[in-house]
């Protein structure tokens, strides 16, 4: 009798174990959220494989992504101890993503992350509430794309107010609008795509311009480091200036950045903390995080800089040049001066020019994030068909 009882609850139990998402997918980051209360928006691609999902409560950010259906691996970075604690932060409520948006300039006297006045050092950094903890609102939805809509009223730390409107419209692509940008996608490899694009709104009364200041579009994504991933960003030969800007915290350690035929490369591994940007007369407006061990190949792309394009500059404190800043910037994760650690996660980034605009003119910056995992052979093929060449050994 007692047999004949405990068989079906073990059938039972194995039938509930089953269906739980491992723990890495995308299904499991998406009851994550759900089971935490957080709304998602969902894209799907006609064959159901290509998936990304978007959550109103974070400005519409990319929460994270696959190509290979809800049981493939989520390529998004989730601060899930952070979420699961409840908890909200003075200073930045850090969830992840693997798309936020965020506006721009972090330092200087542009800066919205500092009052007027204050020291800009850590304990007075403050991310503000329009690209942290407000809704954005979702104004169309389809089954390929979805379009957020924000509103701000930020004060710079030249104390000066700013009324913004933020629209952000998220596109999945299929294989065709991929292709149009990167070529042909080869057999074999599985692919999630999408391009969104960040509209700001001048909703003032008065002109954005070197006086006054000028915000930008930031979008900042957050991936998963590992022993084995390298940032590279090809950079213009040609431009002017410095290849690229290392010492954001300090001296770059031997090893870590090189430069290799056209190409920045930088390790990825969550252990030392560190930045690195490209200004506008050396980027090309392409990024690219290889890891052939785990063979899955992301591709950032945005807007070329056209020649007289300012970029505003986010080092805090005093600046020489207020609008002489980055175009691309990759981040790598680690412990602090304190030992403490945000992730560890890896970060790639694009800005869009500094928006002078008149009351009621727009600026538009769109950017694409492509993820694409197979054979690591086939995916350098790849990035020569992209980058033109490929920083990496070649054949596999």
């Amino acid at each position: 009798m007692r047999l004949t009882r405990f068989f079906p609850v073990i059938f039972m139990l194995g039938s509930c174990t089953s269906n739980k998402p491992a723990m890495g997918t995308y299904d499991y980051d998406i009851a994550f959220l759900r089971g935490k209360g957080i709304e998602t928006v969902e894209l799907t691609s006609r064959d159901g494989l290509s998936r990304i999902a978007t959550v109103p409560a974070w400005q519409g950010r990319v929460a994270t992504s696959t190509s290979k259906g809800g049981g493939g691996e989520s390529y998004g970075w989730l601060n899930h101890r952070f979420i699961a604690s409840g908890e909200r932060s003075r200073q930045f409520n850090n969830y992840g993503g693997e798309e936020r948006f965020w506006l721009g300039p972090e330092g200087g006297t542009g800066s919205w992350f500092f009052a007027p006045g204050a020291d800009q050092v850590f304990p007075n950094w403050v991310v503000p509430a329009p690209f942290d903890t407000d809704v954005f609102q979702v104004t169309e939805q389809s089954q390929g794309s979805v379009t957020y809509k924000g509103e701000a009223k930020l004060r710079s730390a030249k104390d000066i107010l700013f009324s913004i409107g933020m629209v952000r419209k998220v596109s999945l692509l299929e294989k065709d609008r991929l292709e149009a940008l990167i070529g042909p996608v080869p057999e074999g490899l599985s692919f999630v795509a999408y391009s969104s694009d960040n509209a700001i709104i001048n909703e003032g009364d008065f002109a954005w311009d070197e006086q006054s200041g000028m915000p930008s579009v930031w979008l900042l994504g957050m991936f998963a480091p590992s022993e084995t991933t390298t940032v590279f960003i090809p950079y213009n030969q040609e431009g002017n200036g410095p290849v690229v800007k290392d010492d954001y915290f300090g001296e770059m350690p031997s090893g870590r950045l090189r430069t290799d035929s056209g190409f920045v490369l930088f390790t990825i591994d969550g252990k030392y903390r560190s930045k690195i940007g490209l200004s506008a007369g050396r980027s090309l407006g392409l990024i690219g995080a290889f890891d052939p061990v785990k063979g899955l190949l992301t591709l950032l792309k945005t807007e070329r800089p056209s020649p007289g394009d300012r970029y505003v500059n986010s080092q805090w404190g005093h600046q020489e040049d207020a609008f002489g800043g980055d175009a691309l910037n990759a981040y790598n994760d680690g412990p602090t001066e304190d030992g403490t650690i945000m992730g560890p996660f890896f970060e790639m980034e694009s800005s869009s020019p500094a928006a002078a605009l008149q009351p009621g003119d727009t600026l538009v910056h769109t950017q694409t994030t492509i993820h694409l995992s197979g054979s690591p052979g086939i995916l350098k093929k790849l990035i020569v068909q992209v980058f033109g060449a490929c920083p990496f050994n070649m054949p596999d």
